[in-house]
């Protein structure tokens, strides 16, 4: 993993973390549905028209059918299935769910032959797990069959992550980002559509919800995708996947900068043990130790 890697790593952790704080002010207001459709269908017209300026070829007749299919795995049912979890889950259980993503990558990577097995990357994403759930905290969710409904339905978001990134890898290796990330909106959008009726907004709109919106549809999806589908291109489904476990991380950081929230020790604690597992699964310090060997021989 280059250093250009890792920064846009970062950077999409950054982005994604930052869309707890768009949803925590937008959901309440607008539902699940129409947080789903609103942020793919920002998300598609910004990265349509930024296309269309720029007169980028993005290869539609060539991956029609791929971009469907992101826009459903990628896009459509987890930004439902999580919107919809998050309802009736806390939000720290739903950070911990999100972060099997890797997990689910992984297993149907090796399913797929596509990707090898190893101690470190296993041991790295049930590290990022663990170090999720303390900074997370424990969750005092009473358990009902409403609550194990949510939870499946998150895990579902999760697998369909995990899916989604395997499927870019080995069929759309070609196409460009930009036309992954723009045409799996729109798809995404076109489908969630239908959705809208059945679950109309819960409260009247208003301009921070429009504010949250806009801004969860052009920076935490639109600008996003295209950094993640990068990622997932040249560095692999399961790497890619473990901004999963940075996004907890970030999100406590924006709640400190913006929201003034308070930091225990067990988020510092957690934190850390984040990083450890994040570093193992990307071979961070199997490269670090390559090169210590190689300037000791």
């Amino acid at each position: 993993m280059k250093a250009t890697d890792v920064g846009r790593l970062l950077l999409l952790a950054g982005l994604w973390g930052g869309s707890f704080l768009f949803m925590r002010i937008a959901a309440p207001v607008i539902g699940p549905a129409w947080v789903a459709f609103g942020r793919s269908g920002i998300a598609a017209i910004l990265l349509l028209s930024y296309a269309g300026v720029r007169r980028t070829d993005l290869h539609f007749r060539s991956y029609k059918w791929n971009y469907v299919v992101l826009g459903a795995f990628q896009s459509a049912i987890p930004f439902f299935l999580f919107a919809y979890a998050e309802t009736i889950l806390s939000a720290s259980l739903g950070a911990i769910i999100n972060a099997t993503s890797p997990l689910f990558g992984l297993l149907i990577g090796v399913l797929l032959r596509d990707e090898k097995l190893t101690w470190q990357n296993l041991l790295g994403i049930f590290i990022g797990i663990a170090g999720v759930s303390i900074v997370v905290g424990y969750d005092d969710t009473q358990v009902s069959m409403t609550v194990i409904r949510a939870v499946l339905m998150a895990f579902g978001a999760a697998c369909s992550y995990g899916i989604s990134s395997n499927y870019t890898r080995r069929f759309v290796k070609g196409a460009p980002a930009l036309g992954m990330a723009a045409y799996s909106q729109l798809f995404a959008a076109l489908m969630l559509s239908p959705l809208l009726l059945l679950f109309p907004p819960v409260a009247p709109i208003t301009t921070d919800a429009i504010t949250a919106m806009l801004l969860l549809g052009v920076l935490a999806t639109g600008f996003a995708y295209i950094l993640f589908f990068r990622l997932v291109v040249d560095v692999g489904p399961v790497v890619s996947l473990t901004v999963t476990f940075l996004v907890p991380v970030t999100a406590l950081i924006w709640g400190i900068v913006l929201l003034g929230e308070e930091i225990r020790l067990a988020q510092y604690v957690g934190s850390i043990v984040v990083l450890v597992g994040t570093a193992l699964t990307t071979g961070v310090f199997q490269r670090i130790s390559k090169r210590f060997s190689a300037q000791q021989a």
